[in-house]
């Protein structure tokens, strides 16, 4: 949703349902519900400061975050993607990531990368 527009929202989302009925011949909400369980990280990086110096200390992902990052991640993908209608770009990045495919999936796999890298670092967490 931007600048308060819910009803704008609500009807790109009811679309992009729609679309994924066309395009699957699948429940919508279950290719949904798929998507959001694959864009969800298990982990994540946060900044820490010891001594002066600042460590990437990877950390495990709350599920609610888990959630909120994955629809973010979704939202975030279908913006970036150029020329088409919002609705269209959602379906299609909702399809791609309940597949295991797509920009948000790309997004989720950098930052296991970036966790497993600092992975040294993970005796700084709270």
């Amino acid at each position: 949703m931007r600048e308060g527009k819910k009803s704008t929202a609500e009807k790109v989302f009811y679309d992009a349902f729609s679309e994924i009925k066309k395009k699957t011949k699948e429940e919508p909400f279950e290719v949904f519900k798929k998507a959001i369980e694959n864009v969800s990280p298990l982990l994540e990086v946060a900044s820490r400061r010891v001594g002066g110096a600042n460590y990437q200390v990877p950390r495990e992902v709350r599920p609610e975050r888990k959630f909120f990052l994955a629809c973010r991640w979704i939202i975030e993908a279908a913006r970036s993607a150029k020329g088409r209608p919002m609705a269209l770009k959602l379906a299609d990045e909702i399809i791609a990531a309940s597949k295991n495919d797509g920009t948000a999936i790309k997004k989720k796999q950098n930052i296991h990368k970036m966790a497993e890298a600092n992975r040294a670092f993970a005796h700084f967490a709270r």
